[in-house]
């Protein structure tokens, strides 16, 4: 196909937009609102998964020892954290450690309720290793591997916030894929009825076209690029939509909610919309081309 007839077929889907505006303007509103939502969908699980990392990050496993344990076993503990694969990073904290923490966490403001501590030190069995590792889901395996070690008293972990974090995941996966489903197939019939009456419309321009020797494929193309069309249009009015009211947000949060703002990343607008952008015109020209060739099927006989 030369840029010539390239250009006729796109100029009459343009003018078949024209022509059925009514139902264009429903399959345009259908797709934005398909696409707003896949959207936001993604948006959020995006950032859940950008905080889900974030949370891991700050999820240790702290490994506590037995009464009178040697320096040396604490060592050798501590060989066995730093050799392991799963493991991110550790810290060590000695028992004076832990209870300075305590007192500036708890006494900060009445520091003589503590001083009488001072030669008794009530975390005396305190010391331990916080490990922090690459994946919360290996957690498990870990804990069972520190039990294991001699001079290994208690491990404590947040088993409940790893179940909460893995829950959230699957379940807004699982929501995700059954709105998705629901919303494509719904902006796929639209935009084939859109067509169909396109295509009724020009039915005695199509025969005339087809008594002078015009191809099927020139005669199906500008169907093709109008549900195309639709489908771009209609997605590319809700990108712009979701990218300025993300971005607004995320501002309004930032500076509204100074503690929750504090302790909350989200993820860069960036990092979102080099693949939403892509992936959302996509979807809106293959609901376009999908509808537009399942209407032809079925209602175009050339």
């Amino acid at each position: 196909m030369n840029a010539r007839t390239a250009g006729y077929c796109v100029n009459q889907g343009l003018v078949n937009i024209k022509r059925n505006k009514l139902f264009s303007l429903a399959s345009i509103g259908t797709i934005a609102a398909c696409i707003f939502l896949i959207g936001v969908i993604f948006t959020i699980i995006i950032n859940v998964n950008f905080m889900e990392k974030q949370v891991e990050q700050n999820l240790g496993v702290t490994v506590f020892f037995d009464k009178g344990i040697k320096q040396e076993q604490i060592d050798a503990i501590g060989n066995e954290i730093k050799n392991d694969s799963r493991v991110d990073k550790y810290e060590y904290t000695s028992a004076d450690e832990a209870w300075e923490g305590f007192k500036k966490s708890y006494f900060e403001d009445d520091p003589d309720l503590a001083s009488g501590f001072d030669k008794d030190n009530p975390l005396a069995n305190s010391a331990s290793y916080t490990v922090f590792l690459k994946d919360i889901n290996q957690q498990d395996s870990f804990v069972k591997k520190m039990e294991g070690l001699d001079g290994v008293r208690k491990v404590k972990h947040s088993e409940q916030a790893k179940e909460t974090l893995s829950t959230v995941g699957k379940v807004l996966g699982y929501i995700s894929v059954a709105l998705i489903i629901i919303l494509l197939g719904v902006g796929i019939f639209l935009i084939s009825n859109t067509v169909m009456i396109g295509i009724s419309v020009r039915q005695h321009e199509i025969k005339i076209m087809k008594l002078i020797g015009s191809t099927n494929a020139f005669v199906r193309a500008p169907f093709i690029i109008e549900g195309m069309i639709i489908g771009l249009v209609g997605s590319a009015i809700p990108l712009v939509l979701i990218r300025v009211i993300y971005n607004r947000l995320v501002a309004l949060v930032m500076s509204k909610f100074g503690v929750m703002a504090s302790s909350i990343s989200f993820a860069s607008v960036h990092e979102i919309f080099s693949v939403l952008v892509p992936m959302g015109l996509g979807i809106g020209a293959g609901i376009g081309l999908i509808g537009s060739v399942l209407s032809l099927r079925k209602h175009l006989k050339v």
